[in-house]
């Protein structure tokens, strides 16, 4: 009687063991690879991340590389691989240099979703918050309404090799050689834009080399932050002006001394729960339809062909926004 008490006992541990297994078996996960950790922008986005996961039933999760090295990435990306993730989302420091390991991703049967990386080789999906022109032209107009139209201005990008923010840059650089001819373009531009300190001693060398200097177009979270502190410390506020993307709550002390003038946005954690969202989509087979309403972006009309869906969702950041938008986490 003992011995098949002993024998019941075990066969039922052993099957609500199998059980728990097969229910960890059964969680897909999801690891998105971000550009760099640490930083307000990607904080907020790691938490849409793993909300969107526990609601959707998903085991989502981020990984930030400890710099915006593409090296660091393909390494994580590897690793994500190697775990068996079911969808691997990515946010690009370097489209090209990751094609190959997406590449590798996708032929393993892994889903792969990137953002910021418009018509990304080796992806799935991209998904924007805001088409690179009208992101850069914004930030353009704004910037001539600051400026009177007149003077010179620095372009800073994260990297030379972020096809994102080098399609901003391009944008809002036509449109005010178009529409402002007296806006004169100081050198090319500058990929600094993903690092604060160089983003400040980039600006401080530029402000000792151009005395017309009078703008900083920063495209990359912590440009905009390296600029104004720049700004700050040569007791330039009110004479040039420091618009860009940024994180309200890391900048909001800045915007609020003038010494980064605005610029817009979109919403990180909304991407974050975008990535997830996506994922569940996919991960259950369901078709991406032109006019499909996709929680986080709208309605939708994906460009096929290139596997884009653009939408424009811009925020404004300015002192009348600034304070709530840092009350939210962003």
């Amino acid at each position: 009687m003992i011995k098949r008490i002993l024998a019941a006992a075990l066969a039922a541990s052993l099957s609500l063991a199998g059980a728990f297994s097969v229910a960890a078996q059964e969680t897909p996960k999801v690891g998105v690879v971000v550009k760099i950790g640490g930083i307000p922008w990607f904080n907020a986005m790691e938490a849409g991340i793993k909300e969107r996961g526990e609601k959707l039933g998903l085991d989502a999760f981020m990984v930030g590389p400890t710099s915006a090295d593409p090296a660091l990435q393909v390494r994580a990306i590897e690793d994500l691989i190697a775990q068996g993730v079911k969808v691997i989302g990515v946010v690009p420091n370097d489209a090209k240099v990751l094609e190959p390991v997406l590449t590798k991703a996708k032929e393993k049967g892994i889903i792969v979703i990137t953002h910021e990386s418009p018509s990304q080789k080796g992806a799935d999906w991209d998904f924007e918050l805001a088409s690179s022109q009208g992101f850069g032209e914004a930030h353009a107009k704004l910037l001539a309404d600051k400026m009177g139209g007149k003077g010179e201005y620095a372009v800073f990008v994260g990297s030379l090799t972020v096809p994102l923010h080098n399609a901003w840059a391009d944008a809002a650089i036509a449109y005010l050689k178009k529409n402002h001819p007296e806006m004169t373009l100081v050198g090319e531009r500058y990929g600094v834009a993903e690092d604060v300190d160089k983003s400040r001693s980039t600006a401080l060398d530029l402000i000792s080399a151009h005395p017309n200097l009078k703008g900083f177009l920063a495209f990359g979270s912590q440009g905009p932050i390296g600029a104004g502190r720049a700004i700050e410390e040569r007791r330039k506020v009110g004479q040039i002006f420091v618009l860009g993307p940024f994180s309200p709550g890391q900048g909001q002390k800045l915007v609020k001394s003038d010494a980064i003038s605005g610029g817009f946005m979109w919403n990180p954690k909304q991407a974050g729960e975008v990535f997830v969202t996506m994922a569940d989509k996919l991960l259950k087979g369901e078709e991406i339809k032109d006019g499909d309403e996709i929680e986080g972006l709208g309605v939708v009309h994906p460009d096929f062909e290139n596997r884009n869906i653009i939408v424009d969702q811009l925020v404004p950041i300015n002192k009348d926004t600034v304070a709530d938008l840092a009350a939210m986490g962003l």
